[in-house]
């Protein structure tokens, strides 16, 4: 049991199953997860002929969106799920506000770059939502690079990484939730 609300950080490379992990881990502990994809995904619906794009006016609204949501659900006593691929330099200053609020844990999702890759060029292929999102216009070499250059979250709190390959988690994910407790 934790005396402050839980913040559940998952993060990792794009293609790594941050999303299918963090809903996983919301849904067993019962709290919303934040998916700051999602949050892109809600926002390019108002945004008529929005074309994505590296540092688009319209990610970087999602970016103080998804922390304004995270801020004001941790302000209110809420245990949440954060996920994206942000690196260290954007979650730190988001995130550090809140370490005196809450209890944080970081969840860092580790695949190889192949498999990456193959997750990238399968959901822009098979899901129409990643139009709000430039997965389509990064070539598989820049995408190789950001893999490789990711900066996992350095936050002064206890993290794990997880490798998600596979549907068995290594650890597996009742050794997920044990960390988290």
């Amino acid at each position: 049991m934790h005396s402050k609300p839980l913040v559940v950080v998952v993060s990792g490379p794009p293609g790594t199953g941050k999303t299918t992990l963090a809903h996983r881990v919301a849904a067993a502990i019962g709290c919303p997860a934040i998916c700051r994809d999602e949050i892109k995904e809600g926002m390019a619906h108002a945004t008529p002929g929005f074309v994505p794009g590296p540092g688009d006016p319209l990610t970087m609204r999602t970016l103080s969106t998804f922390f304004d949501v995270i801020g004001l659900l941790v302000g209110r006593g809420t245990t949440i799920v954060a996920e994206a691929a942000f690196q260290d330099r954007i979650w730190t200053p988001g995130l550090s506000p809140l370490l005196g609020q809450a209890d944080l844990r970081v969840l860092h999702c580790a695949v190889p770059a192949e498999v990456a890759l193959e997750r990238i060029t399968a959901r822009t292929a098979n899901d129409p939502r990643r139009a709000a999102h430039e997965d389509a216009q990064i070539t598989a070499d820049a995408r190789l690079r950001t893999h490789n250059a990711f900066q996992a979250v350095d936050l002064p709190v206890p993290h794990l990484t997880v490798d998600t390959s596979a549907e068995d988690y290594n650890p597996s994910f009742a050794e997920v939730l044990k960390f988290l407790s």
